[in-house]
């Protein structure tokens, strides 16, 4: 029998779907995202096989560059799934506890921060202060000097000595916190956050084309350029005084690439079982948003359905998994509306009947 990872290699190396009906399905759904504009790379993976894997528009404006399978988007906090596996990785590795009190780690924090575990920054129990209320109100980031970065996020934090509630009791989705597990990464670790991702994550799975991008360090192959709609033209809007926060939302990555990633949460190759089955546990519950029942490490739960979202000033992705059915839907796009999760949920219906289709 071919070896899973190698399967998967070859029936990367082709579209699955070319010329079928469902095919035309999903392009009718994809119209908006077709022609001379930014544009959306499409996956939908059953039991590991690529039924789908598309390309629409263009991945560059300014130079015609098609969107195509190994383009890479700005993942934005679709990132988080990678930077919880990190955490998870090292408390496999004996390096951490998720129950470690992050001022273990990070002793610079206030006193406030005392009770906050790892755990408590994974589920969004923490209660930190949003770090995007502290910035410059003048910040762009149009000038990657001005840009924030994970340890600009600490420091921010360092004073503020209060919280919103007492850690455990609540949930406040946290960018900052999420920008402190990188740097608990690299604390464990020892090397830093975007080396270990590479060494740990990256390679091993073969994703060759993925990388937790730094301006000046590294590069992003195949890029996809961020663009938002501006009094009717679409302009390109590819960085933000945050872009450069690695931890929660860093990462570029291809739908190829994501479909070696999705295999990798089957088996054990990269994460034992039980700390996988812990990674889908739904830790923290929340009330007030649609079609999500709480959170778990870096995925939104909702019945069996493991999802995330992820937002940038010029890109919007989503990715959607039935674990139970072997069945993923992946839509990452370069631009700044609308959100594709519906989009996401429309495709996921036909090739799950039952599965509903959001307006």
């Amino acid at each position: 029998m071919m070896p899973a990872s190698l399967l998967l290699a070859v029936l990367l190396g082709g579209c699955a779907t070319t010329g079928t009906p469902m095919q035309a399905s999903v392009d009718t759904l994809m119209r908006d995202y077709t022609g001379d504009v930014p544009g959306a790379a499409v996956l939908v993976l059953r039991d590991g096989q690529p039924l789908l894997r598309r390309g629409y528009g263009l991945a560059d404006l300014e130079t015609g560059t098609p969107v195509t399978p190994d383009t890479n988007f700005r993942l934005a906090s679709v990132t988080k799934q990678f930077t919880a596996a990190a955490i998870l990785l090292l408390a496999e590795d004996g390096k951490l506890s998720l129950d470690d009190p992050v001022r273990k780690w990070l002793p610079s924090l206030p006193a406030s921060d005392d009770a906050i575990t790892l755990r408590h920054l994974l589920t969004h129990a923490s209660g930190l202060i949003d770090y995007e209320d502290l910035m410059a109100p003048d910040a762009t980031g149009q000038d990657t000097l001005d840009q924030v970065h994970d340890i600009d996020v600490l420091h921010l934090l360092e004073g503020e000595d209060r919280l919103y509630f007492a850690p455990g009791t609540g949930y406040r989705y946290s960018n900052g916190a999420y920008a402190l597990l990188a740097l608990v990464v690299g604390k464990a670790s020892g090397q830093d956050f975007a080396t270990f991702l590479r060494e740990r994550i990256f390679k091993p799975l073969g994703m060759d084309g993925t990388v937790a991008y730094e301006n000046g360090i590294s590069t992003v192959a195949h890029r996809a350029y961020g663009h938002s709609l501006v009094d009717g033209r679409w302009v390109r809007t590819d960085q933000s005084s945050t872009s450069a926060v690695l931890g929660d939302g860093g990462i570029y990555s291809s739908i190829d690439d994501l479909a070696r990633w999705d295999a990798a949460l089957y088996d054990d190759r990269l994460l034992s079982d039980a700390m996988r089955a812990d990674a889908f546990t739904l830790h923290n519950p929340i009330h007030d948003e649609a079609d999500v029942d709480g959170y778990g490490y870096g995925w939104r739960i909702h019945g069996e359905v493991l999802w995330h979202s992820g937002e940038t000033i010029g890109g919007r992705n989503v990715i959607i998994r039935w674990p139970q059915r072997h069945l993923t839907v992946v839509v990452l796009t370069n631009r700044n509306d609308p959100e594709p999760y519906r989009l996401a949920m429309k495709i996921a219906a036909l090739y799950l009947p039952d599965a509903p289709a959001r307006d």
